[in-house]
């Protein structure tokens, strides 16, 4: 038998529970990321610190968490009850071990598994944890989860709770950054589903008087709504919903018991279901589901006696009961929808009025779109037997329960080259690359009718699997990846306005990202320095010394299979696309893809960097040397 099949009791290894974590960090935290993406793991650190705070207002126990993020350090805190003082190490640094076992004390809390804080812990080069209860506090601090210094038990003026230290581990999250607006969205989410709760972000106070009806009053503006929000609250759920006049697909946010899943789950499903059943029986019409859940903007949370979630990250419920002597989670919310949705809609004919036009427009628009849809589904499908458009990746939707799933990939580039490139370098297990034909066309004012029409378009949404909803979304990640030149910033916003005019939730998100690729490659005989800003060319000039060889990369096409790879690697450098908090989508493309206009003119010529000017700052530099 040779070494590499031996199988004896030294292949048998038992790792300590901070060892496990930092082996397999996948599975508490999901992916890892820089922080380009919402649900890197530097997101979940906080937010399993986070929910253990959340936890102590749903339980009557303080109504303040201030939080701090500075030079990446993190410090939450709670004005809770405080981790009772001779548990403080143990709770942090023994799996199995929390106070969420016992039901009486947490009938309904977020995170019951007791990994959460253990994994913060273990995941950070240094964590520090103080309690301070009945006129006492303890503390300990911890170096990637080994404890290195415990406080004895001492008097306090302070107030009672809980305060969490932690710096992520620089060798675990790579080059990682927060981000503030991934930070002030799980901020907004937490406040919105604690009404009365206040969460101060390093001075800046959130706080919700409303609930779901902020969400969604946030997220759409009032003279986009086709009617004003309708928000129903009962014992363990709130639902809140609308129509939006512009947006074309369907958009839902939904919680259980203050978790944002993101993938929904069973409350999510019954949810849908539950609005066409009352839509239908309500004006006695079998209407298609789509004309009835086109446009919705909607939220739904619910509380559920111990939730069973499909991930460690809590992203997608599979609990079928509610828990204690409720029905099933099905049943729960179709009574509920089903009861008050139909009793709002005989109180307030207009807006029932208002929603069977709105239905009856989308089912005239969708039969004017039937055969064109039908003749667009067969060109996507023709395309894609030929693969002349999409190189695609091995995990599917199908697969999504896989884990890797959260790190799928699409790259949307225009050339055969630029192409060719990625497809050779690209991981083929999680990384698909769809090709552009010349510039798409600006899609600004136009109707959803051009999405079928153009083949840009109808096979990009085909590969995409997004045409009737984004819950069957096949890429977790979409990257835009043109050249750093005029053309392909051009290119870039097209297909950014393409998915503003018709799919903008994928956007809201946070699927949506722009590939940074390096400007210049700085070399000597010795060493190759990629450098991403005119700042880090500088500094690659000045460590490199002498006269290095200085590429400028102007197309994606010059870069190399194998250099590629280390851009679309574990080293990917990516930049979320925002939306402007301040501004609506429609004020967004009027001012960046309408008629010219003096304030366009003026901010083109404010901000712009010609060529030029920036290779005669590189001579300069060089002769300076």
């Amino acid at each position: 038998m040779s070494e590499q099949t031996k199988y004896t009791e030294d292949n048998i290894k038992s790792l300590d529970w901070k060892e496990h974590i930092r082996m397999r960090p996948g599975m508490y935290i999901g992916k890892l990321g820089d922080g380009s993406s919402a649900d890197d793991g530097i997101y979940i650190l906080l937010k399993e610190v986070l929910d253990n705070s959340i936890d102590e207002f749903v339980m009557g126990a303080g109504k303040t968490i201030e939080i701090s993020i500075q030079n990446n350090r993190v410090i939450v805190r709670d004005y809770g009850r405080g981790i009772p003082l001779g548990k403080v190490v143990d709770v942090v640094s023994k799996m199995n071990t929390g106070g969420k076992y016992d039901t009486k004390a947490f009938k309904k809390s977020v995170g019951l598994n007791g990994v959460g804080t253990k994994a913060v812990n273990a995941l950070s080069d240094y964590f520090r944890v103080e309690s301070t209860r009945d006129g006492k506090s303890v503390a300990a601090e911890f170096e990637m989860g080994n404890l290195t210094n415990e406080e004895k038990l001492e008097e306090t003026s302070r107030r009672k709770g809980t305060k969490v230290t932690f710096i992520p581990d620089e060798t675990i999250f790579k080059k990682y950054k927060f981000r503030m607006e991934y930070i002030e969205r799980m901020i907004k989410n937490y406040v919105y589903l604690n009404p009365g709760l206040s969460i101060i972000l390093n001075g800046e106070k959130y706080y919700s008087e409303e609930g779901l009806k902020d969400l969604l009053g946030d997220g759409i503006k009032e003279e986009d709504r086709l009617f004003p929000i309708v928000h129903l609250r009962g014992d363990d759920i709130e639902v809140a919903l609308t129509y939006s006049k512009s947006q074309y697909s369907e958009e839902y946010h939904s919680f259980v018991n203050g978790q944002h899943t993101t993938q929904g789950g069973t409350h999510l499903t019954a949810f849908k279901e539950a609005i066409v059943k009352t839509v239908r029986e309500f004006f006695g019409k079998n209407y298609d589901p789509s004309d009835i859940r086109k446009s919705i903007s909607s939220a739904i949370s619910i509380k559920v006696m111990e939730p069973v979630f499909e991930s460690q990250t809590k992203t997608k419920l599979g609990s079928t009961d509610m828990g204690g002597d409720k029905p099933t989670v099905r049943t729960y919310i179709l009574d509920f929808v089903k009861r008050n949705l139909d009793n709002y809609f005989h109180k307030n004919p207009d807006t029932a009025d208002k929603l069977q036009r709105k239905i009856l427009q989308a089912e005239r628009e969708r039969k004017d779109l039937s055969g064109i849809r039908k003749l667009a589904r067969e060109r996507a499908k023709k395309a894609s037997l030929h693969n002349k458009k999409l190189r695609d990746c091995r995990i599917h939707l199908a697969d999504v329960k896989k884990e890797g799933y959260l790190d799928t990939t699409l790259f949307i580039t225009e050339g055969d080259s630029a192409s060719g490139s990625i497809t050779k370098s690209r991981n083929v297990n999680t990384q698909a690359v769809f090709s552009l034909k010349g510039k798409p066309l600006n899609s600004y004012g136009l109707s959803k009718k051009i999405v079928y029409e153009n083949e840009e378009f109808n096979l990009l949404q085909a590969a995409l699997n997004i045409e009737d909803s984004l819950e069957d979304l096949r890429y977790n990640n979409i990257v835009i990846a043109t050249d750093a030149d005029v053309d392909g910033m051009h290119i870039r916003l097209l297909i950014i306005t393409f998915f503003l005019q018709f799919f903008p939730e994928l956007i809201r998100e946070g699927h949506l990202y722009i590939l940074q690729t390096p400007l210049f490659r700085v070399r000597n005989k010795k060493e190759t320095i990629y450098c991403y800003s005119e700042e880090e060319r500088r500094n690659a000039i000045k460590k490199l010394n002498g006269k290095p060889e200085i590429t400028r990369f102007k197309g994606l096409g010059e870069i190399s299979p194998d250099e590629f790879k280390h851009f679309i690697g574990e080293d990917i450098r990516l930049d979320p696309v925002m939306l402007d908090k301040e501004k609506t989508i429609e004020e967004l493309l009027r001012f960046y893809m309408g008629k010219n206009t003096p304030d366009r003119q003026e901010f083109i010529i404010d901000n712009l960097k010609l060529e030029v000017d920036l290779v005669e700052e590189i001579e300069d530099e060089i002769n300076k040397l």
